[in-house]
């Protein structure tokens, strides 16, 4: 069963700092350049926590994790971070232009602890491969801080819009619970993030016990996700308790308080969560072009040549990316720096060559484009773009080409967004697709709330 608790957030006192210069987008998302931009923004920018900068004289006694935990512990104890009085759930809604169009869209969902559970439980689905550098930089930063002060983007499907009903309104289908948030901040991207504290026990109660008998899809937040699950069975190995406990639900016409609600084992039994309904309008899955970099003799005739043997190639006058959404199957373009070519996959040569992967994820136009076209034909094998770091993932086409028309790259692939079913299939089959297979859209705000372990 999935279980949620509510919590007593820490959260940014708003008297104290403007909320909009505290935020940030998450982690693997920030560039250098946003990295200043929010040292800049105010000494209690949430960077400082999450991905402080790397100083020439680190010690391990002194270094950003250290520095991460004396700046989240000097804003506990100057109020600038306050410990909410009561046990909550968080309604959260973004409001947002979908990116290169005009269409307004609008996500909701809400924030709690999630428990956390291994794949093998079948409660929790991955769908992206992870690496171990990135889940030891999160894992000392945990240790260091002992708090989690970003969520994993969770999803789960409920048809009926049950927490939404509870949370949004009678129809669920719009963020209007009745009354006014009591956040509301606009992020760089103009996307409007809105919050609702809600401490009802009774509510609390139906919507933990909705949550019950869900599966949950990890959207974003696989490493952070995993790392916890191994901090998680670490201290219930120190602490001689066990990761998971036997819950009873509440029952509805009992008398509940905030402390009958539900609470974890142990702290680092669960981590921050925000758990969005797949079934509700308002999610958008982005593609991630890769920009391929450091190849040795990349010759673009001898490329294309030996592609041929898995795909119909055609030149472009322009890499519109507006043509692979008319297309049906596998299509991808590749942009070099004299020439742009679409790629359609020719079914049977393309299915002989991936007979050893399931079928469900053969026919992903990112899986095609990794085992037969990095791999395969540019040698490029996931170890190997783990070691090296020839493959770049970006979200804009303009930046993707600027790499490669400047010289800095060999050749960018344009693609497809891997859709919401695709997905659901993938995880649900316990399997995974590559490195950066998606791109939820707009991204969760670090710093809304935090859950600290102490």
């Amino acid at each position: 069963m999935a279980r949620i608790y509510p919590f007593r957030a820490l959260r940014y006192d708003p008297a104290r700092v403007n909320m909009e210069d505290v935020v940030t987008q998450p982690y693997d998302k920030i560039t250098p350049a946003m990295q200043q931009h929010y040292y800049e923004a105010s000494p209690y920018n949430l960077i400082r926590v999450i991905l402080g900068k790397h100083e020439p004289n680190d010690t391990e006694q002194s270094n950003c994790y250290t520095r991460a935990a004396e700046n989240l512990n000097a804003w506990r104890k100057d109020g600038i971070l306050k410990e909410e009085s009561e046990p909550a759930l968080y309604g959260y809604s973004q409001t947002y232009t979908v990116p290169h169009s005009t269409e307004v869209r609008e996500r909701r969902g809400f924030i709690a602890l999630g428990h956390l559970y291994d794949y093998a439980d079948k409660v929790v689905y991955r769908h992206e491969q992870t690496f171990p550098k990135h889940k030891s930089d999160r894992m000392s930063l945990f240790k260091a801080t002992r708090a989690y002060c970003e969520q994993i983007y969770m999803l789960y499907s409920d048809p009926g819009f049950t927490a939404e009903k509870l949370i949004f309104g009678s129809d669920g289908k719009s963020a209007d619970s009745g009354s006014p948030p009591d956040l509301a901040i606009t992020d760089e991207y103009n996307v409007v993030h809105r919050v609702w504290k809600l401490t009802d026990p009774r509510l609390i109660n139906l919507i933990v016990t909705a949550m019950a008998d869900k599966k949950l899809i990890i959207a974003d937040g696989h490493h952070r996700y995993e790392t916890s699950v191994a901090y998680a069975k670490e201290r219930s190995a120190q602490l001689k308790l066990p990761l998971h406990q036997p819950y009873e639900p509440l029952k509805e016409d009992g008398e509940i308080s905030p402390s009958h609600l539900p609470v974890p084992a142990f702290p680092e039994a669960a981590m921050m969560m925000t758990f969005v309904n797949m079934e509700a309008p308002g999610i958008t899955i982005l593609p991630t072009h890769r920009v391929v970099h450091g190849l040795e003799n990349f010759n673009v005739e001898d490329f294309t040549r030996r592609a041929g043997e898995f795909f119909d190639i055609k030149k472009l006058d322009q890499p519109d990316v507006s043509i692979l959404s008319t297309i049906p199957g596998t299509a991808f373009i590749a942009v070099t720096r004299d020439s742009n070519y679409l790629f359609t996959a020719k079914p049977e040569a393309v299915a002989k060559a991936l007979a050893g992967i399931p079928a469900r994820q053969a026919q992903l136009d990112v899986v095609q484009l990794h085992s037969l076209v990095l791999d395969r034909i540019l040698g490029l094998s996931q170890e190997t773009i783990t070691k090296l770091g020839n493959v770049r993932y970006l979200r804009e086409v303009s930046e993707s080409l600027g790499e490669v028309h400047s010289g800095q790259a060999d050749v960018a692939f344009l693609i497809k967004p891997i859709t919401l079913d695709q997905l659901k299939d993938v995880s649900y089959a316990n399997e995974v697709m590559p490195q950066k297979s998606t791109d939820f859209y707009p991204k969760l705000l670090s710093g809304l709330a935090i859950y600290a372990l102490d």
